[in-house]
């Protein structure tokens, strides 16, 4: 029962990774047809990463009262209703409206999987876990460049996203009874005991503030290349946009293939290898991607972008029981995973800001900061993990 219920876990995280992609590769067509600055894609994503904070912050009282099973199944229903509201938007007000259950729901899941997997499932088990989140931000750009140029275009993706993410709620729902018997009866009375801390209890624990800085750092440099790298591709590497939402599909295809990597490495290496490994990958990634090449060789520094800082998020994920323990766990995993979409919010949003009043040019030099403020975080932690 507990590998039924770990492939459950897979396609919910599937579901997750949908949503994530599917808008930064729409975006450059959905700007010009609403007549607005593609900027003003911030003021969507800022209300997603709000949305996801706000859940986060909740998860581990929501999860005490009605079990991950439970949230997990409602909040991937949520996040399907969004995705068809998304379809059906006639403007950018519409867009803000189905932005705020998209976060709640993509907020809950994201922290009440990330902390399930950890307590019961190896490391490799978790970077596995977010391979399959690799899959499904990789499958909705595939799949919009596809349709964006036929009769129903941007839309047509969002309306296939909403029927795969309607399936995967109809899976979750129906399998509700599987938890139960994986870990056994026990196991929902263990999540009920699990202490709820509040924001200023979590942030008193040591290493806490640190590992946040982490999760600030990593996220900022995936959503920010996912949100706006195929705009750089469309405004200053001049690709159609079409093309460019093939090429961003190589981001995270990278991704899950760099996830992937890190679930086999595991049986040999501890997270913290696998992390100096990514981050090297991912720090030559970037140093091409600020090189003046051709679209091609830009496509592939984004591939190595992904593949780098892909395996990074798990693994800073899997820690959090080893760091904190058990009993907290839920509450930091909160904690973090908020410090993530602040990331997720500001990033993007300061990306685009920036692009508008000075060129995307700026793309790649804004993520170099980001992986430098990371690499000195990782430093530090690691020497207080030593001391």
């Amino acid at each position: 029962m507990a590998t039924i219920l770990l492939i459950i876990i897979y396609i919910a995280f599937i579901g997750l990774g949908i949503p994530d992609s599917l808008f930064g590769a729409a975006w450059p067509a959905i700007y010009p047809e609403f007549n607005i600055p593609f900027s003003f894609a911030s003021f969507v994503t800022v209300i997603i990463s709000c949305g996801t904070i706000v859940s986060s912050m909740l998860s581990a009282k929501v999860i005490s009262m009605f079990g991950t099973n439970k949230v997990s199944a409602f909040s991937t229903a949520m996040t399907a209703a969004a995705l068809l509201g998304f379809s059906c938007s006639k403007n950018l007000a519409f867009f803000c409206l189905f932005a705020i259950p998209l976060g709640l729901g993509a907020g809950a899941i994201d922290t009440a999987l990330n902390n399930y997997v950890s307590l019961h499932y190896s490391a490799t088990h978790m970077s596995f876990l977010h391979c399959f989140y690799g899959i499904g931000v990789s499958v909705s750009p595939y799949v919009l460049s596809l349709v964006i140029s036929g009769k129903y275009g941007w839309r047509g993706g969002y309306r296939i996203a909403f029927g795969i993410q309607l399936g995967i709620a109809l899976i979750m729902l129906f399998t509700l009874p599987i938890w139960k018997k994986a870990h056994g009866q026990g196991e929902e009375v263990k999540e009920q005991k699990m202490k709820a801390l509040s924001f200023r209890e979590v942030m008193k624990i040591p290493r806490v503030k640190i590992m946040c800085c982490l999760f600030f750092a990593s996220c900022a440099i995936e959503c920010t290349c996912g949100g706006w790298g195929s705009t750089f591709l469309v405004e200053y590497k001049h690709v159609p946009a079409d093309q460019a939402a093939r090429i961003i599909m190589f981001y995270y295809v990278g991704m899950a293939l760099g996830r992937f990597l890190s679930g086999i490495l595991a049986m040999r290496l501890n997270s913290w290898q696998i992390i100096k490994t990514g981050q090297w990958v991912l720090g030559a990634a970037l140093i091409i991607l600020l090189l003046p090449t051709s679209p091609q060789i830009s496509g592939m520094a984004l591939f190595m972008t992904g593949l780098g800082n892909g395996p990074l998020f798990p693994n800073f994920n899997y820690l959090t029981p080893q760091n904190f323990g058990e009993d907290v766990s839920q509450s930091v995993m909160g904690t973090q995973m908020a410090a993530a979409y602040v990331g997720i919010m500001l990033a993007p949003a300061g990306c685009g800001i920036l692009g508008q009043n000075i060129g995307m040019g700026v793309f790649p030099v804004y993520l170099f900061i980001f992986y430098v403020f990371m690499l000195m975080g990782t430093g530090k932690v690691k020497r207080i993990l030593r001391a």
